[in-house]
């Protein structure tokens, strides 16, 4: 796998995720659900502004900054020591879960960055977008678009349940977007497989040489 191709991986995933970010922020108001499949696909409009699946660092906003330039030398490095695994030629799956996650992280890292300063307040009314430098934050101060939810299991639990008997219970409940599903691709997938993927490449040919 060459280098063009992990970044083909990581533009194509930034397209489809700032496309339906900017869809959402520009034809949604804030908590507004739509149904897309059933009740167990639904399109519900919020925003972060912390990490995957709406957490949180800190409520400050020295928090929000020091997480955004955290994501901005992660994303750095990460180009960095991707096209150090592609010239050492590491197996091409772990090329792709690089190309995921680091997708994902600077999918986010673009809202943090640049949203406050392009998009006015999202609430009641439906957010605009503006020219640079009128938005609702500052720079390194934007909230993350969040939109994808599976709630899969939406149910009111028997009484006989201990402790959570007769409340509602959700199964899955964070709402998403495509670059937290693009980190979280990639992370579930080098986890299961990364005996196979982390192999250096000496040791695959190793392997090769010692079979002829």
């Amino acid at each position: 796998m060459r280098y063009r191709h992990a970044i083909l991986i990581v533009l194509l995933v930034i397209i489809a995720d700032q496309f339906s970010k900017f869809y959402i922020k520009t034809n949604f108001y804030y908590g507004e659900e739509i149904n897309v499949l059933g009740s167990w696909f639904r399109l519900h409009f919020i925003e972060n502004e912390g990490m995957a699946f709406g957490m949180r660092l800190s409520d400050a906003a020295t928090g929000k900054l020091v997480l955004t330039l955290f994501r901005l030398v992660a994303v750095v490095f990460g180009f960095f020591l991707l096209r150090k695994l592609v010239d050492k030629k590491y197996h091409t799956g772990l090329l792709i879960c690089g190309s995921l996650i680091l997708a994902g992280a600077l999918g986010n890292l673009i809202d943090s960055i640049f949203y406050g300063m392009i998009f006015t307040e999202s609430s009641f009314h439906i957010a605009k977008l503006v020219p640079f430098g009128e938005g609702y934050g500052k720079l390194f101060h934007g909230r993350v678009v969040d939109m994808l939810y599976f709630p899969l299991i939406d149910t009111v639990l028997p009484d006989w349940v201990p402790f959570w008997g007769g409340k509602q219970f959700s199964f899955f409940e964070p709402v998403f977007n495509i670059a937290d599903a693009a980190i979280s691709c990639g992370v579930i997938t080098l986890l299961l497989f990364q005996k196979r993927f982390m192999q250096k490449p000496e040791d695959v040919d190793g392997k090769a040489v010692t079979a002829e």
